[in-house]
């Protein structure tokens, strides 16, 4: 009797979760929709798609094809995997696009930030960051302290074991503290920090806002930061001080243009501390992984550095001409960026119903412009599935239609250069005062963020010629 109790509850569970699933198919039924599953009510196929990543994707596609439908991060999703339609969407935000980010990224980052404005307010917003971020501002004011910094930081890693995740991170957060808040960085680094990797992980979460969520802690470690910034720009408003600095160029009333609320000084500033640790911190996490693997790769970019540093000091800073000359640098950048995809994809939300490659897709829907595999399709790339730097010498791969690493449109990322610029002159002190081995043999896992779950650990002693 027991046991036929126990087979009628799981007949009974069995039949209404299929009714569910069911029930939920139907709720998206439109006519000219993409092909595609939508999962739970709610939670939608999330789980599914942070877990099995890649996989998932391509699983669907064989399914459905290159453009199909799904429910992920809380939102009914149009997920493309086709390279014109996805360069289309990029390039024409003003005909019905807007940006598509997830709530908890929206909630988190602030309503005035970069990613989450459009329109003649995105134009105004991006003017004043690339103030702060553009060739002049890093060339004047953000190389030099770039410079110091990493000669400083990567000064003791000799003759040690250390996780160079751990490191990159560091780093990355360092350095982008000091370009914004100068003198007073070092002060409030460890507040900062703290509730800074809260407010990442918060991010990319369901805004589900329970005590002990992610997204509950992104959410407090968001409030926590702006009172930090708060205080700093109360305290330089008091004494009148000038800095020179990203948060003292934008409060500077005379100098700059572009007169922005507290409010937005402060969404810009959490903006481009998240985009540039994420960025920066893995792609020198990977670069240093990819380039002890492939000891040829490591010999050039090591006798570019070499080079660079003839007829130098000891205690002479790279300048701008130096970046120019890293050439082999940028494309291993580049190659790192590509091979390990530090950016899946972007997001994008219509404002009314359209029309898109003969399917049609209802306002408000979000379209998840995936374009992951576009890194790996061996119609643009011959071997992708190498780490192969020279590819990126003298065949103009940067200026092509497929090239999507940094983004496109008007939405392209705004501190690409900075981040080229940070990420050169980390691999340049590096390599030269460094040669390293990798112990434990770490996972590194490459979706949704790339990361390795037990960091990855090398040991690192003094190099000499």
């Amino acid at each position: 009797m027991v046991i036929l109790f126990g087979i009628l509850c799981v007949i009974l569970v069995f039949c209404f979760c299929s009714a569910l699933l069911r029930w939920n198919e139907v709720r998206y039924m439109r006519k000219g929709l993409p092909q595609g599953t939508m999962g739970w009510p709610i939670f939608g196929e999330t789980t599914e798609f942070l877990k099995q990543g890649p996989n998932f994707m391509k699983t669907q596609r064989a399914r459905y094809g290159n453009v199909f439908k799904s429910h992920i991060l809380g939102c009914p999703t149009i997920v493309s995997m086709d390279p014109e339609l996805n360069r289309y969407i990029l390039m024409n935000e003003a005909k019905g696009f807007s940006p598509g980010y997830p709530q908890s990224m929206l909630d988190i980052l602030g309503k005035c930030n970069i990613a989450a404005v459009h329109g003649s307010t995105h134009k105004y917003m991006r003017g004043a960051l690339l103030s702060i971020i553009g060739p002049t501002f890093i060339k004047d004011q953000l190389l030099p302290k770039i410079d110091e910094f990493m000669r400083i930081h990567l000064s003791d890693w000799g003759n040690k074991v250390i996780n160079i995740q751990d490191k990159t991170k560091e780093m990355a957060f360092l350095s982008s503290l000091k370009q914004i808040a100068g003198v007073e960085s070092s002060s409030i680094h460890q507040p900062f920090m703290k509730e800074f990797f809260k407010l990442v992980l918060g991010t990319l979460s369901l805004p589900i806002n329970l005590p002990g969520t992610s997204y509950h802690h992104g959410l407090q470690a968001r409030k926590n930061i702006i009172d930090i910034l708060s205080k700093i720009l109360e305290k330089r408003r008091a004494s009148q001080e000038t800095h020179l600095d990203m948060l003292g160029y934008l409060m500077s009333g005379s100098e700059n243009k572009y007169k922005l609320s507290d409010e937005e000084m402060i969404d810009l500033i959490i903006t481009i501390m998240y985009s540039g640790y994420e960025t920066v911190s893995t792609t020198s996490m990977m670069a240093v992984k990819y380039l002890y693997h492939h000891p040829k790769v490591l010999h050039q970019i090591r006798e570019e550095h070499f080079r660079i540093r003839e007829g130098k000091k000891l205690e002479d800073p790279i300048d701008c001409n130096d970046l120019k000359a890293m050439k082999f640098t940028r494309a291993v950048i580049f190659e790192t960026s590509r091979l390990a995809t530090i950016v899946n994809g972007v997001l994008r939300k219509t404002t009314h119903d359209m029309e898109l490659n003969g399917y049609l897709i209802p306002k408000g829907w979000r379209i998840y412009v995936y374009t992951r595999e576009i890194n790996y399709d061996p119609f643009l790339y011959q071997d992708p599935l190498t780490f192969n730097p020279w590819r990126w010498l003298g065949n103009s791969l940067e200026s092509q239609r497929h090239f999507l690493i940094f983004g496109g449109g008007s939405r392209k990322c705004p501190g690409k250069e900075l981040g080229i610029a940070e990420i050169s002159t980390f691999l340049h002190y590096f390599v030269t005062r460094y040669r390293w081995e990798e112990v434990g043999g770490d996972k590194v896992m490459k979706f949704p963020r790339v990361e390795a779950p037990n960091g990855l650990h090398i040991r690192v002693s003094s190099y000499s010629n």
